[in-house]
This record gives C-alpha cells, sequence and structure tokens, in this order.
C-alpha cells in the first residue's frame, strides 16, 4: 500500500516540476510591440539598453520590463506671461510629443512614468518657452506678428525638451488672450479711429459742397457777365423784349398776337413783334 503511493506522489511533484518550469521558460522572455520601448530592470536597478521591439529574455524572477509608450502624445497646456510692454497675456498650446525610444531608460530613472514627464516636464518647460518668446515683443506685435511668436516658442521648447529625451513633432496654439484692461483699450483705440475717419469724411463732404457752391455761383457770374455783353452789344434791348415775353407765357398770362414795346414815344421808335412766330419757334 505504502509502495503504490510512492510512486503517485512522485509523479505529482515531478508534474508540478514541469508545470514550474515551463512556466518560468515562458517568464524568461518579453514582447516590446511597434509603438513601444522597455527598461529592463534587475532587483530594482534599471539596466542601460533600452529593449526595442521584438523578443528579448530577462532573467526569471529577480527581473521586471517597464513597458512604455512611444507613440505621439497629444496634450493641451496652458501658459501665462507678460510682453515687453508689460501686458499680461495668457495661451493655450497644444502639444504633439513622442519619447525618443533610445532615452527611456533615462527617462525611467529620472522621471517614471508618463504622468510624471507631462506634469513635471512638459508643462514647466512650455511656460517658461511661452515667457521667453512673449517677452521679445509687445502684446500688439503679439497679435501682428503671431507667427513670429510662434516660432520663438517652438524653438525654446525644442531646445528645453529634447534633453529629456522628449521629441516636438508639432504645436498649434489653441487659445491667445489678452487683459481686460489692454481689450477695453483696443476697443476704445477702434472706436477713436472709426470717429476720427467719420470727421475726415464729413470734413471732405463739406469740402465738397463748398467747391460746389463756388462752382455754380462761377457759373452763375460768367451767365451774368455773358448776358451784360449781350445787351451792350447790337440787339440787346431785342433779347430782353424776348425775356420778357416768355416770362409772360411762363406765368400763364394770355398773350396777344401783336404787341407794341417801346419806352416812350420820343426816344425810340416802337417795336412789333409778332408772337405767333415767337410761339412756332419756341414749339
Amino acid at each position: 500500500m505504502r509502495n503504490q503511493n510512492v510512486p503517485n506522489f512522485t509523479s505529482v511533484i515531478g508534474g508540478i516540476l514541469t508545470a514550474f518550469v515551463i512556466l518560468l521558460s515562458f517568464s524568461c522572455f518579453v514582447v516590446i510591440n511597434p509603438g513601444q520601448a522597455g527598461v529592463l530592470s534587475i532587483l530594482g536597478k534599471a539596466r542601460d539598453g533600452a529593449l526595442l521591439e521584438g523578443l528579448h529574455f530577462k532573467p526569471p524572477l529577480v527581473s521586471t520590463v517597464d513597458i512604455y509608450d512611444v507613440t505621439v502624445q497629444k496634450f493641451e497646456v496652458p501658459a501665462q506671461s507678460s510682453t515687453k510692454d508689460l501686458q499680461d497675456l495668457s495661451a493655450s498650446f497644444a502639444i504633439n510629443f513622442r519619447l525618443d525610444p533610445t532615452e527611456v531608460v533615462e527617462i525611467r530613472r529620472t522621471q517614471g512614468t508618463l504622468q510624471n514627464i507631462v506634469s513635471k516636464i512638459v508643462a514647466p518647460q512650455t511656460q517658461e518657452s511661452f515667457k521667453i518668446a512673449a517677452a521679445k515683443r509687445t502684446v500688439e506685435e503679439a497679435i501682428t506678428k503671431r507667427t513670429e511668436l510662434k516660432q520663438d516658442f517652438d524653438d525654446a521648447l525644442n531646445t528645453r525638451l529634447e534633453k529629456y529625451g522628449i521629441i516636438v513633432l508639432d504645436t498649434s496654439v489653441v487659445d491667445l488672450a489678452f487683459s481686460t484692461e489692454f481689450s477695453k483699450a483696443v476697443e476704445e483705440k477702434q472706436i477713436a479711429e472709426q470717429r476720427a475717419q467719420r470727421a475726415v469724411y464729413i470734413a471732405q463732404e463739406a469740402e465738397q459742397e463748398a467747391q460746389a457752391d463756388v462752382n455754380r455761383a462761377k457759373g452763375k457770374a460768367e451767365a451774368q457777365r455773358l448776358l451784360a455783353e449781350t445787351l451792350k452789344a447790337q440787339g440787346g434791348e431785342l433779347v430782353l423784349q424776348k425775356e420778357a415775353i416768355q416770362a409772360w407765357k411762363d406765368g400763364g398770362a394770355q398773350m396777344p398776337k401783336v404787341l407794341v414795346m417801346g419806352s416812350d414815344s420820343n426816344s425810340s421808335v416802337p417795336f412789333l413783334f409778332n408772337l405767333s412766330d415767337f410761339d412756332s419757334k419756341s414749339q
């Protein structure tokens, strides 16, 4: 009876050992997928040399592998600064970056997790880079030269994050805001400019109207001069007679067919005027 139990116990122990060896052999390897990088730590100490994509051996039981995502990460980071003319300027930046796969060991030693990288490295360096870019120009230049502001920001941020093993791929200004005082000053300036433009328009309109009055006066004076010359010339009296008849007719009075006109019987010969001829000419 005792002899029968010994083989059974031996078989159980053998099976357990076999399973343990199989499990142990599987734990000796780690697979790093595309877009990942690993850091091998033995007895809590990170080993030099990042584990890139593929199959890697690791000592069983005493080692661990920390996996880092090295694909593109996007975070929105707020920043505040003062401009060259001491105006408050705030912005929000969308930062696209990724971790350098060859630098993940150092990142593991100094920063640890991705959350720490964003909160302790990316956010503060974004703030400092924005201060550098904003301090080079006035608040109005920050508006009119926004592209140059962003370029200065990108240059400063790339330089600062590169030493931490962080590669900046792209940045974008999500929002750029100014102080309430500056916004009010801009609004008042726009209103003043509109009023000034309105005043210039009114002045130009008045000048044009005055010039039109001058032109009308000149035209009337020229007409009177020509009329005076006509009256002085031979037949001028006839012109006055025709104008008197025309004025009479325009007034609606009934005109006779023949009219005798003259100043008096002693000073001039009476003038006979055929109104039917005048009517036909007028028509």
